[in-house]
């Protein structure tokens, strides 16, 4: 009888799911979302893309191969993938310090490591991050997109912002004195656009404006903008001025250039894309969930952001990952399934098929503008104000993280964060387990035969970090009880350094003469306890399932007879 074979990981995308019973009506809500969505990620894509230190298109390709592939594969219903401000920082410094070709590289190889996370079902690991770091290096992400801007928005004659943030602020100083204040005028301009074009639509106005006031206003800034420079020939930087003529259409997928020598330096920024990517996804997609009311496949999702990672690249396309802006955008215009997330993609496509020429006056002042308010909204700059009424340990592990964000870059931040937030968890934990004294009746306390007889409760977690309680329990220079007992019902953990502390105890205690007696295990200590042979180390004479059992046990039963235990317990 043949064997059936099974493919060692579940992969189902979500669209397979959607397909059966898929209407028209379904597919009118799809369409119409996706071609809106569409319309906010063109200028958002090329913004990215050139903040993250490539040219334009490579931020629209990512936006188009990596959003058709993650609605094609991913976990989510309704999740809109691309390029996103969470990128820009680190993206950016792997670009000035590598090179674009191992940028590209660094990319390919977090594809590889998001779709193994995947596989191995991982995708829940993600929860694990505590928020303060998360609102930490958003925070500082958003701070870091707002600072790099400053050139073009005010139209600074500096020929490549750094990637530090002391040499950045330098910069700037440096070069304040160049301001092109017409490119000052279209950034504040931009800025106002944004912010007014949502509220200014009437229900008494006419069709033009209500139809006018449906577009994005980034799409009007864009617009506006390129029209006004275009027929008054303003002497501000465009994209055609920087980076020439956008092509016309998806390049030829191609190999980057590979060097190995260099490519050995790409660990870090290899890890800490897919860990961003990792943590944006599936962050975004449960936002999502809480939108539609639905759960998304954590590790489905991973998976998809792993081909699109590692796919994209061939293109010329940067890091992908879910984006929130996009995705609440797709579900508020009427989003239903992953076909409009591949209809956003197709619709931006044939945009830079049509109007590929156009961009080339958009000024760069204007997208400044654009990533300035991105910033802006991405940061949850209340937590700042909300501070104060949280833990010195939330406190401590958000501002070292935030800051560590800006100042140095996400890695060290992530990475000095989590050892933060084990610390403090190791502290609390330790600071919640407690050994408090059990009185027990005094013909108990002092047997009839003189002997001593001591009782302790035991609460909490019994691991590296607190075990000293534990071994502090009796000075072994000092007298020490005739027996000890220890009531472990409300220990809910121990692991081998509480094992160990437990196993020196009741050696030094039995060399001294004295009886280590435990009283109702819990099932993993207890486990903990018979896979090392602990169990039978102690004597099963010697594990009770009550404290009425010992006490019984000790008025009852005379010294030589002391191993009539309970046995059944075990």
């Amino acid at each position: 009888m043949s064997r059936q074979f099974r493919l060692p990981i579940a992969f189902r995308p979500r669209l397979l799911d959607c397909l059966p019973g898929y209407s028209k009506a379904d597919f009118s809500a799809d369409f119409g979302a996706g071609l809106t969505v569409a319309l906010v990620a063109l200028p958002l894509a090329m913004a990215f893309g050139i903040a993250s230190g490539v040219r334009p298109e490579a931020g629209i390709v990512t936006a188009i191969v990596g959003g058709l592939i993650v609605s094609l594969l991913g976990g989510s219903r309704v999740q809109i993938a691309g390029p996103a401000g969470a990128f820009v920082a680190i993206l950016y410094g792997i670009t000035e310090k590598y090179g674009v070709a191992n940028l590209l590289i660094a990319t390919i190889m977090a594809g590889v490591l998001l779709f193994a996370m995947g596989a191995f079902k991982l995708g829940t690991l993600v929860r694990f991050i505590p928020i303060s770091i998360v609102i930490g290096f958003t925070n500082g992400i958003a701070v870091i997109i707002a600072l790099q801007q400053v050139k073009d928005f005010f139209g600074l004659a500096i020929e490549k912002m750094p990637s530090n943030f002391f040499s950045q602020l330098s910069a700037i100083g440096q070069a304040a004195g160049t301001a092109n204040w017409i490119a000052a005028v279209i950034g504040v301009a931009s800025v106002l656009v944004i912010l007014v074009w949502p509220v200014s639509y009437k229900p008494n106005s006419g069709r033009f404006a209500r139809i006018a006031s449906k577009l994005p206003s980034t799409v009007i800034v864009l617009a506006v903008s390129a029209a006004v420079v275009s027929v008054f020939h303003l002497p501000v930087e465009t994209i055609g001025s920087r980076f020439g003529q956008l092509p016309s259409g998806l390049p030829m997928p191609a190999m980057p250039v590979f060097n190995w020598e260099t490519a050995q330096n790409l660990v870090g920024p290899t890890i800490a894309i897919a860990l961003l990517g990792a943590i944006e996804s599936l962050l975004c997609a449960r936002v999502a969930d809480g939108l539609i009311e639905d759960r998304h496949d954590p590790n489905q999702e991973l998976m998809a952001q792993g081909v699109a990672n590692f796919v994209t690249p061939f293109f010329g396309g940067i890091a992908v990952t879910g984006t929130i802006a996009r995705t609440v955008t797709n579900v508020r215009t009427g989003g239903r399934t992953p076909v409009a997330g591949i209809v956003h993609a197709l619709a931006l496509f044939l945009v830079i098929l049509v109007a590929a020429p156009l961009a080339s006056k958009i000024p760069l002042a204007a997208l400044a503008a654009i990533l300035m308010w991105v910033a802006w909204n991405m940061g949850e700059w209340r937590e700042f104000l909300r501070i104060r009424q949280f833990s010195m340990i939330y406190k401590s592990t958000l501002l070292s993280t935030f800051f560590l964000t800006v100042v140095f870059d996400l890695v060290v931040a992530v990475e000095v964060g989590l050892v933060l937030s084990s610390l403090f968890f190791i502290y609390r934990m330790s600071s919640l387990t407690k050994i408090e004294p059990f009185d027990l009746p005094h013909p108990v306390a002092r047997l009839a035969d003189g002997r001593r007889v001591e009782a302790y409760s035991l609460f909490g977690s019994f691991f590296f970090g607190s075990v000293t309680k534990l071994e502090n329990l009796v000075n072994p220079k000092g007298p020490v009880p005739d027996v000890l007992v220890l009531e472990m019902h409300q220990v809910i953990n121990m692991d081998t350094t509480g094992l160990d502390a437990l196993e020196s105890l009741h050696a030094m205690l039995k060399k001294r003469g004295s009886r280590l007696v435990l009283v109702d295990p819990n099932e993993q200590p207890l486990g903990l306890f018979r896979r090392s042979g602990f169990i039978e180390l102690l004597g099963h004479e010697n594990v009770f399932e009550s404290m009425e059992e010992v006490i019984d046990h000790f008025l009852d039963a005379p010294r030589e007879d002391e191993s009539s235990g309970n046995l059944g317990y075990l």
